[in-house]
Formats: C-alpha cells, sequence, structure tokens
C-alpha cells in the first residue's frame, strides 16, 4: 500500500487504523487508498481517525435489534401520564402560576438559568439552503425566527432584573447555547454576527456544534460518499447529549453557575424561550428533566405522545398506540392519551452531567433514505432512486426513561406552538401559518391588556399589519397601563415602547 508522507499520522500509526477497521468489518473504507493524491489520502485518514467504528458497529446493532423489537413486540403496556408528573396551565390558578413563575424569575436573576436552542437544520424544505432560524416568515418587521427568540431573551433579562436583590452587582444574564450542525454553524455565526448579535452580548452567545455519524448500508457497512470521504449526517436532536459534553457546554454551565437549562427547537416561532413560568414549576417540583406539552387535537392527530411504555416515560409515535387507546377519554371529556411532544424540554445541569452514564443505552434509530455512494467495485459514483442506506439518529426525548424525577407541564397550543415545517403555500405549519400565529397573538395581548386593534384586514392574521416587540412584551405584561380603554389602528408596528404610548389612542 502507498502510503503518503503527508499523513497526520505515522506508517505505525495508519496500519493500527486499518487493521482497527478491518476487524470491525469495515475495511472497504481503504478501498481506493493507494489511488488517491497524498491531500486525498490525508483528507480520508483525518476523517477516520474521528470515527469510533466500535462504537459505531455497537450502534448499528443497538438499532437493528430496537427495529425487530418494535415489530415483534406488539404488547407493550400504554399508561397516561400519572397526576403526580402532570400539570395543566389551564388548570392551575392564577396564584400557583404566579409563584411558579417567581421561582422561574428569581433563578433568572440569580444568574442558575441558561438556553439550548437546537438550530441544526436547514429550511430546505422551506425552499431555503440557509439555517431554519434565519429564516423570515413576512412579519411586518421582517424578523427572523432568530430575531424572535433573542428579543424574548433581552425582555425577560430586563423583567428578571426586577427579582435581583439590591446587593446583587453582577448583571442579569440568560446565556444562549446555540447548538448548529455542519452545513448550518458558518452561516448561523455570520448571520448572529451581522445582525449584532440582535442585541445580546457577544459573549452570551455560545455556539457548539452537534455530531454527525457515518451513513451505513442497509447491512451496516459505512458509505463513502466519495473515494476519500466517508458519507456522514448529523446524529439526531438527542446527539445534544454528546455535544454538550465533548464541546464543553457543560464545563461552561458549571462555571457560569447554571443549574438549570430550557431546551427547545428553532421551528416553534411561539416558544417561550426560558419561560419562567415552565422554569418555575420543574425547579418546584424538583425535577431533573421536565417537557412542555401541548393537548393532542383530535385522536388521530399525527404528533408523538408523552406517556408511559411498560412502565417507563417516553415519547411514542401516534402509530404505535392503538385506535381504541387513542380515543380513551377522561370524564371531562379529554383524551387520556393528550400530552403532544414539542420538543420544549427542561434539564438540570447535574442531570445533563449524568447522560454519559447511560449513553450506551440509548435507542438509535433507523432513518432509509437515498444516499450516494461509490460502488467498492467499479468506483462509480451511484447517485439512487430508491432508499440506500440509512442515517442513525438519537432523540432528544430518549433520555426520559432516566430522568430520577420527571415532570410535564401542558400549555395552550395557540399560545406556545406553531412549528415552521413545510413550504409557503401548504396551509400547515408553513411560513402563513407562523405569521398568523404571531401576529393573532400579539392582538390578544393588546385585548387581555383593556385595548383594540382596528384597521385594514381586522382578523385576518395572514394579511393584518401589525405587530409587538417580544422587546415590548414578552407574554402580554406591561401593556395594559398603556393600552386599556385605547385603540390601535393598522398598519402599526411597536418596536418600542414609545412606540406602544404614541400609536395606542
Amino acid at each position: 500500500m502507498t502510503i503518503s508522507s503527508s499523513l497526520p499520522i505515522t506508517e505505525s500509526e495508519f496500519y493500527a487504523l486499518k487493521e482497527r477497521f478491518e476487524n470491525n468489518g469495515q475495511g472497504h473504507v481503504f478501498q481506493f487508498f493507494d489511488g488517491l493524491e497524498p491531500e486525498q489520502q490525508a483528507k480520508l485518514v483525518s476523517q477516520l481517525l474521528e470515527l469510533d467504528v466500535k462504537r459505531l458497529n455497537q450502534i448499528y446493532r443497538k438499532a437493528i435489534e430496537g427495529a425487530e423489537a418494535a415489530v415483534l413486540n406488539t404488547n407493550s403496556i400504554f399508561e397516561p401520564l400519572p397526576d403526580n408528573v402532570f400539570e395543566s396551565v389551564s388548570k392551575s390558578s392564577p396564584e400557583q402560576l404566579r409563584k411558579w413563575e417567581t421561582i422561574g424569575l428569581t433563578n433568572i436573576a440569580e444568574g442558575k438559568v441558561a438556553v439550548i436552542l437546537m438550530a441544526g437544520g436547514q429550511g430546505t424544505r422551506l425552499g431555503s439552503s440557509d439555517p431554519k432560524g434565519c429564516y423570515n416568515i413576512n412579519l411586518p418587521t421582517q424578523k427572523s425566527l432568530f430575531q424572535l427568540q433573542a428579543e424574548r431573551i433581552l425582555r425577560l433579562q430586563e423583567i428578571a432584573r426586577q427579582y435581583r436583590k439590591p446587593e446583587q452587582v453582577d448583571d442579569c444574564i440568560i446565556p444562549w447555547y446555540i447548538m448548529t450542525s455542519g452545513p448550518t454553524h458558518g452561516p448561523t455565526y455570520n448571520f448572529f454576527e451581522n445582525n449584532n448579535f440582535f442585541g445580546l452580548k457577544k459573549e452570551n452567545v455560545i455556539f457548539f456544534q452537534q455530531g454527525t455519524l457515518p451513513c451505513l448500508t442497509l447491512d451496516g457497512k459505512i458509505i463513502l460518499e466519495a473515494k476519500d470521504k466517508v458519507a456522514v449526517a448529523p446524529d439526531g436532536n438527542g446527539g445534544i447529549y454528546a455535544a454538550v459534553e465533548s464541546k464543553g457546554v457543560i464545563q461552561s454551565l458549571k462555571e457560569r453557575g447554571v443549574l438549570y437549562s430550557h431546551c427547545y427547537c428553532v421551528d416553534n416561532c411561539l416558544a417561550r424561550v426560558a419561560d419562567p413560568i415552565f422554569l418555575g414549576y420543574n425547579i418546584a417540583r424538583g425535577a431533573d428533566c421536565g417537557a412542555k406539552v401541548v393537548s393532542k387535537l383530535a385522536p388521530n392527530e399525527p404528533v408523538g405522545v408523552v406517556c408511559l411504555r411498560d412502565g417507563k416515560y417516553g415519547v411514542n409515535e401516534y402509530s404505535e398506540i392503538s385506535q381504541e387507546l387513542s380515543e380513551k377519554r377522561n370524564e371531562d371529556g379529554t383524551l387520556q392519551f393528550s400530552a403532544a411532544n414539542i420538543v420544549n424540554h427542561f434539564f438540570s445541569t447535574e442531570f445533563l452531567e449524568r447522560v454519559p452514564t447511560f449513553a450506551a443505552q440509548l435507542e438509535y434509530h433507523i432513518a432509509k433514505k437515498k444516499i450516494k455512494y461509490v460502488d467498492t467495485e467499479t468506483g462509480e459514483t451511484i447517485t439512487p432512486k430508491s432508499n440506500s442506506g440509512m442515517k442513525l439518529e438519537c432523540f432528544v426525548f430518549d433520555v426520559f426513561p432516566f430522568a430520577q424525577n420527571f415532570s410535564v407541564l401542558q400549555v395552550d397550543r395557540k399560545d406556545e406552538f406553531s412549528p415552521l415545517k413545510n413550504a409557503p403555500g401548504t396551509g400547515v405549519d408553513c411560513p402563513e401559518t407562523s405569521r398568523r400565529d404571531i401576529v393573532a397573538q400579539h392582538v390578544r395581548f393588546i385585548e387581555a391588556a383593556g385595548g383594540k386593534v382596528v384597521g385594514e384586514h381586522e382578523g385576518d392574521y395572514e394579511k393584518l399589519e401589525f405587530e409587538l416587540s417580544p422587546w415590548v412584551s414578552y407574554a402580554g405584561e406591561g401593556l395594559s397601563e398603556i393600552v386599556r380603554g385605547k385603540t390601535i389602528t393598522t398598519p402599526a408596528i411597536i418596536r418600542t415602547r414609545e412606540d406602544l404610548i404614541r400609536l395606542a389612542l
């Protein structure tokens, strides 16, 4: 075998690497090595050095076993969430909500709370190659999802300052950890830098990349995307746990004195970032892991449900629960299996530290895909028309069974959940519905505070030219003293409190 002197390792180390892959049944990755240029050899070796091939094989076997077990095990026992881990905002008293909110804001004021954002996805299904958080849903201000979320953090920091002790010297900071992927890391950072981090301090916005796993053939062999490159894919949103450990996030949380983190997905335009009620609810209960959910719209709504399966907490796909069970109702008419997963979670720092102790037990899920590959016999690059391989993914909720004190809080869908997943014009979970739901919420904030919003397209929130910056109000607070008994006429864009005072007549 011809070995280039430009390799990042010695000759003996190279042969040890090659032997390791051969012993684990993956020696074919060196099939074209001799014919590569020196820089191509170095590129491939550098990539292979990063792969734990023995662990990869273990993950593959576990994923296959899990998939086979899911097919064979039709006798799983599903149970709704027990009352002792579940509360609903709609059924909680105003006094209880204030208590949770106060606990949350006090912990924010004391620097004990961080936000972890899962933002690795691209807007491919939206017709954009940009990171999904950069997407403009056509609000009157043309704000991106990232900007909306940044302004919620800014506002919450301002509110929490009122919960500080006078002698507290440190500023009130909610550090924002943003998990990107290979394709989105650079563009995401550049987007923030070009927008001056949306008013947040640069040192409090921390970017880190989730990991990747090689793509495999359907029989578990590593796929070569090119003769000098292994095909890889992000390891799913559950890759957050390995990433926060390996990229120094947990260490950073500890250095900052952060005890609790709110973790959510970038595509929910209504996400209440670092929601003090959700935080306070989990902190008050001593939870180490928590989930925020909304109520299912109907028994057949295609969403995952947080429930018990064979006595363990988890998220189960709607297709895994029988029609009979999915249609079961409580005495008050609500669905028994109603806790729809919205990828919105609470974690204690202690829990995130503990994940490596059970990481080997986490499920990996198989996603069969059309993956471009190099035929190892002919060297020809093949672009398949049917599924040619698999990506292995771990999901963020796969840790639920390992929580020592799990908690679930159900919130109102119209206030907190409007995902952006589909292309413009599809009518469901698309840019138009995201815009509609944000504008509708802003109008509700004004109406709940005793004001009115009138003007052209009144009631048509896909067209109404009205917007209230999260910097002015996080969740409807601080408005009544200005708008009660007054009317705002559209078009009206409220970027500051001064705009609100000027436009409320």
